[in-house]
């Protein structure tokens, strides 16, 4: 079961997941494991349903508010790059000064990320 997971990720796929988000390679394999675990249809896609049936969620206060947050605006399914860039975001903030690079767009979890994606989360609830 643990080979489905690892052999279905190509190389370049995870060297640009880890570009991306940061995760290290092992954080991504292990992370795609889980992912196809919770995927029941098997599709590459996860549903709200598929969140809400991890227990902590379930019994989570928050638990809406975090499935919600892997769900753009009118999407129903997440693949797991759209998974991956999404937990990027809960990730500690890194000290991106000394990582800065001009050629490369601010980490997901850096300050400036953080806050623009909390100030898109409070637009929505307020204007719904």
């Amino acid at each position: 079961m643990g080979s489905r997971a690892s052999t279905l990720l190509r190389e370049e796929e995870i060297e640009e997941i880890k570009k991306e988000t940061g995760f290290s390679h092992s954080q991504i394999t292990r992370l795609y494991s889980r992912f196809t675990s919770l995927d029941k249809g098997e599709n590459g896609t996860l549903s709200r349903e598929d969140f809400q049936r991890i227990p902590e969620l379930a019994i989570n206060p928050l638990g809406d508010r975090i499935i919600n947050a892997f769900f753009p605006e009118g999407e129903d399914q997440v693949n797991f790059r759209g998974f991956m860039r999404t937990l990027a975001h809960f990730r500690p903030i890194e000290d991106n000064e000394k990582n800065k690079n001009a050629t490369t767009s601010e980490p997901l979890n850096s300050r400036t990320n953080k806050l623009l994606c909390e100030c898109g989360y409070i637009n929505k609830m307020v204007t719904n």
